[in-house]
């Protein structure tokens, strides 16, 4: 039977990593209570509403500077951008001065939405971190490093917060659906929708495919002493 070694635990450093992670998750709590804000008052994601709100801020951007004023990389916020003009919310057209540059801008129907859209908290923590100074901010950038590359992610791309997360259907169908499941009884099925459902069969159907196939009846069983029935 092998010792059991006992292994001393450093009250300080435990104290220190539940400060730190205290810190993270108010960060991170913040953060997608913004994001769940916006989907629930403009149906927009908190990474669509922040890449709308920087489009916004200027006429017409390429997406090389959206990617930089949302502090990001171009193929994450081309993501983003193609969801917003799938939904009219921004344009998309070629530079008069440069055919292989591609403009966007805000639609009307986007700055519609930014005047009852709620603010992103990413806005906010932006600030924060300009507000912090250069020696501050470096040696954040610094430790924030190290704690990546500790849990072994400085090969994972860094997306815009929770974009690449699978959003819950949304809409009357969905609504729709989930009410008719909360006013079932307890251990009965929902029934399907109406063109879901098998049709009710006619009385003689049956019958009535096999003489229009081309079908003969079934021969009559023969009678054990002969006779046919």
């Amino acid at each position: 039977m092998g010792t059991q070694r006992n292994v001393k635990t450093d009250p300080t450093a435990e104290g220190d990593a539940q400060h730190i992670l205290d810190s993270i998750r108010r960060i991170v709590r913040e953060l997608r209570v913004s994001a769940r804000a916006a989907e629930s008052e403009v149906g927009l994601s908190g990474a669509q509403l922040f890449v709308l709100s920087r489009l916004a801020e200027e006429r017409r951007l390429s997406l090389g500077e959206i990617a930089a004023r949302t502090l990001t990389d171009p193929s994450s916020v081309s993501v983003v951008v193609a969801k917003l003009a799938s939904a009219g919310l921004v344009t998309r057209k070629r530079s008069a001065e440069d055919e292989r540059r591609v403009e966007l801008a805000i639609a009307p129907a986007g700055r519609a939405l930014l005047r009852r859209a709620p603010s992103a908290a990413q806005d906010r923590l932006i600030a924060a971190v300009a507000a912090l100074g250069t020696a501050s901010r470096r040696t954040l950038s610094r430790l924030l490093d190290e704690l990546v590359r500790g849990m072994g992610l400085d090969d994972t791309e860094a997306h815009l917060f929770f974009e690449d997360e699978r959003r819950a259907p949304s809409g009357a169908a969905s609504r729709a659906s989930s009410g008719a499941a909360s006013r079932a009884p307890r251990g009965k099925a929902v029934p399907p929708p109406a063109a879901h459902r098998a049709a009710p069969r006619k009385p003689g159907a049956a019958r009535d495919r096999r003489a229009s196939s081309g079908g003969a009846p079934p021969a009559p069983r023969a009678h054990p002493h002969g006779r046919s029935q």
